[in-house]
Formats: C-alpha cells, structure tokens, sequence
C-alpha cells in the first residue's frame, strides 16, 4: 500500500466539528492532532513509519470500504503489531461500526470461536496473516479487506464522522480464555475515554513522551496503553511486531523511548542480552510492568544492572484495562499503585462486607472505565456485577475482579491471590501466590507455580512447578526444606517438579489448567 507523503486536512472541518456539536468520543483528539501536527510522527513499526496526517487520512480512506448497515457491523482486524492496527482500527470506527483485534496466536478451535461468536462480517488483514486463519479454516463467508492491496494515494475521502455516545459499543476484546471459552469484553467509547483520560493525567503523560510498543494490540494492555494512549495524547510509539530481546534494546537505543510498557517475561529477557547497560535505558521514564506478577529477581536484578525502577501497574480487559498505576513519584514494593482517577476500589470478605486497611480479601472495582458486559452472555454478566455502598454511603455498581488483595492505609493495592486458584486445604483458604513468593526467593529458582491436586484427606494439596536459574541444580527436597522456614505445614508443596518453562500465554500469564493436568 502506498501513502501519501503529507495527507492534508482543512481547518474548516476542525471548526465544523466543533460548531455542529458532533463528538467522536477517542477519535476527536487523534482527528485534531492530524489537523493540527499533520507531519508529526505517530507511529514506526517494522515497515514504515506513519505521519499523524497519514495515520489519520489512511483510516479514512479504508472507512470508505467498510460499508455501513449490515446486521451485525462488526470488523475484525486481524494484523501484527503495527501501524496498520492503528489504521484500521481507526479507520472502523470512522466508518460508524465495531472493532473486534483478533488474536492470531489462539488454536484454530479457539479463533474459529472468537470469529463465529463475535458475529464479525469483515475482516481487514494482510497476507500473510490471511493465509494463516485460511489453512486454520477459520473463515465463513466474511468480506475481506486486505491492507496490501488497498490504494491510500492522493488527497483522502474527508468523512463526516458518527456521533458516538458514550455507552456506544466501540470493541470486543476477547479474554485470553485460561478458564474455559474466550469471553468478549464490551467496552464503550465512554470506558475507553474515561481509561485514557485518566491515564494520562494519573501518569502525567505529554505529547513530547515516545512510546515503546512491545505488546500486542489485540490485548488491552496494548489496546488502550499502547495504541490509544499514545495517539490521543499526540506522542509518537515505535513498534515491534516481535519480540526479540536483543532487538528490543536496540529500538531502545536508537529512539530513545521515554514510556515502556511489558509484562514481567520481557523484562526478564531483557536481562539476558549481554551488551545491554544502565546508559541505554536511561531515557525511560516510565517502565510498566503488568499482566502478572513482578518476580522480586527481576526487580532487583534491574534496578542493580540498569539502575531501573520498574513500576507496576493492575487492571483488567473489563476495566479497559488500567485500574492502579505506580509512579515515580508514588510507589511501593510488590504494590500495584493508588487508584486511577475516577476509579475506586473495595475489599470485601465472603459475606462482600467491606474489609478494614491491610485484609485480604476479593477487589471489587467501581468507575465509567468498567465494561458493559460479555457479549452474548448475560448470566455470566450478571454474576461478576454487584451493587455496593460506597464510603460515602451510596448504592454503587461494582465489578467483581476474582482477585485477592489488599489495600493499605495509604490507598496502596497489594495483589495477594487469585479467587478461582483458591486452595482449600484442610478447610483453609490457600493462595498459590503466597507459596510462590517463597519458592521464587530461593536462589536456585527464575519462576515458579502452584496448582492444587485432589486429596482424599485434605480435599486439596499444592503441587509446585519451578523453573530454575542458569546454572542450577534442582533438588526437591532442599525445596520442600526452604519452604518450612516460612510457610505452615499444609501450605508445603506436596510435590514439587522442574520444568524447562512455565506455560503462558501472551501477556505472560501462567496456563495453569495445562499444569494441573500434569499435576493430576
């Protein structure tokens, strides 16, 4: 495809906008900053990079084929991390209709499910990714546009763009499945807006920031962080459709980003590449990590060898995604950070009574970022909401996130478990994450796992899976040993194992149904 080299836009449709009253909910400030900064770089991928004037005149080229008035009016986009994303995905929404990022990395069975329970009609992809989903025998009749032969030349096709109200559906983004089906997460133009806004002032977020971009965009960390945030601000974010350690510290050093965004695995990585030093990460300001717990090594190990904090952060696909963000300015070790403006956070015990400061119990989440629903599954929908008296004493509705923690007197979140990977041992609640902290402390140990196996004495016993560091022995005994120090004895690891590496998907979460099948 081929892209101008300067889209131009006239001011008079700027003032128009404004005039009419016409809003465009995440569109209007990406719109207004083609307007304003048409030569600005927005993004750099693998292939090329885009210009704000360009980014924003490609997706209205692209909305013109989207036609507009079938049942369904769901596109599926189906691209690497990239420009292109950015593209179509504004270019759907220019076009009045709903973006649905397709994960290609899913099992045919998975994706061929995400495709038919979305009721997605068209499908903007490339060609290598078309032939993939096509010998996975995923398609049934959907139009496709393929972003290669799309022809972006000359002036772009000014469209009059949809009036969205806030509780307008914007995208369904599927949950990574761990437990069961895929789930479509719907978020509205509100959620989304809300999220970003929030966001930027929480983070204290400039035009003049340079993103990098490492996480894929069909996931919300790199949904909303990565693509969104980035674009509505007016900062440009370089991208990398893989991730390569070793080529990941060169984009660093060659464009000098100032806001990082990873789950901790990468950051893991990152230590492994041997030329990389403390000079070439200094121009981050903003290393975030989140999707799964930061292992205290590799905290450490960045903060000794690249004189690096890294920052983390919570949240939820249904919370879109970002709920609590550590700072520079405000952080704690092993905390998620404060609230993000607008959002607020309850711990409720088995009885949902609220919890005093510093107790363990479920995190239920309020605020205009949490989502509609689950698209097509209403009883499902309904059993994660639930109304609750806020500290002012009003009715509020809350999401229920199956996270355990606990918030201290400072307003601070500690992630302590996850509710579904509850252990009852004995009669008593255990919590994976408590054991694999003190295996994770051991010196012969990189990353750990808990499942539970069934018992006929105690109902459940943990069973641990451990990946080791270079160089080290494993020895379960010694294992068991280390974790007596510190935990009761029915938290011990009934059995501990090795494995070469834990099984996770794409954000970094541990698989833990593959592991109890083993554990079994």
């Amino acid at each position: 495809m081929a892209l101008t080299r300067h889209s131009k836009f006239p001011t008079c449709y700027l003032r128009l906008c404004r005039v009419t009253g016409v809003t465009m909910s995440v569109l209007w400030p990406i719109v207004t900053n083609a307007i304003r900064f048409p030569r600005r770089d927005a993004v750099v991928d693998d292939r090329r990079t885009y210009s704000y004037g360009q980014l924003v005149g490609g997706a209205m080229y692209l909305a013109e084929r989207m036609e507009v008035g079938t049942a369904a009016r769901h596109v599926g986009i189906l691209l690497p991390t990239s420009g292109a994303f950015a593209l179509a995905l504004l270019a759907t929404w220019l076009a009045g209709r709903v973006a649905i990022p397709l994960n290609y990395l899913l099992a045919a069975d998975e994706l061929r499910y995400v495709i038919e329970n979305s009721d997605i009609d068209t499908i903007v992809t490339a060609g290598p990714m078309l032939d993939v989903i096509s010998d996975r025998g995923c398609l049934a009749g959907q139009e496709l546009i393929r972003m290669e032969e799309s022809d972006f030349s000359g002036v772009p096709p000014l469209r009059w763009p949809p009036r969205y109200r806030d509780d307008d559906l914007a995208c369904i983004l599927y949950t990574s499945g761990t437990s069961g089906r895929p789930k479509g997460v719907m978020l509205s133009h509100g959620n989304l807006r809300s999220n970003i806004v929030a966001s930027i002032q929480h983070a204290q977020i400039r035009s003049i920031d340079r993103f990098l971009g490492v996480l894929p965009q069909f996931h919300s960390f790199g949904f909303t962080g990565l693509t969104l945030i980035p674009l509505f601000v007016g900062a440009t974010v370089t991208y990398s459709a893989r991730f390569i350690p070793s080529r990941v510290v060169e984009l660093i050093r060659t464009h000098r980003p100032s806001i990082m965004m990873a789950v901790p695995s990468m950051y893991g990585a990152l230590l492994s590449v041997k030329s990389a030093c403390a000079e070439d990460f200094q121009s981050i300001r903003l290393p975030v990590s989140g999707g799964e717990p930061l292992p205290d090594a590799t905290f450490d190990l960045f903060q000794q060898r690249f004189n690096l904090r890294l920052l983390e952060g919570y949240g939820l696909t249904e919370t879109s995604p970002v709920t609590h963000w550590s700072t520079p300015q405000r952080n704690k070790l092993h905390s998620v950070g404060p609230c993000l403006p607008d959002v607020q956070v309850a711990i409720v015990d088995e009885s949902d009574q609220h919890l005093p400061p510093n107790t363990d119990g479920e995190i239920l989440i309020t605020g205009p970022n949490i989502m509609m629903g689950y698209y097509r599954l209403s009883e499902q929908s309904a059993a994660v909401f639930m109304n609750l008296a806020t500290p002012d004493g009003r009715s509020q509705r809350y999401f229920r996130t199956g996270d355990i923690g606990r918030v201290d007197a400072e307003g601070f979140l500690y992630i302590t478990g996850r509710k579904k990977e509850m252990l009852i041992i004995g009669g008593e609640n255990v919590f994976p994450r408590e054991i694999e902290q003190v295996l994770n402390k051991h010196a012969s140990v990189f990353d750990s796992a808990v499942v539970g196996a069934s018992d006929g004495m105690r109902g459940e016993v943990p069973i641990a899976f451990v990946e080791l560091n270079d160089g080290q022995r494993f020895d379960e005994s010694d294992l068991r040993s280390w974790c007596r120090q510190s935990l009761a004895g029915y938290k011990v690891p009934r059995r501990i194992h090795l494995i070469d590496q834990l099984p996770r998907n794409i954000t970094g979460k541990v698989l833990r149904r593959q592991l109890m099948t083993q554990a079994s």
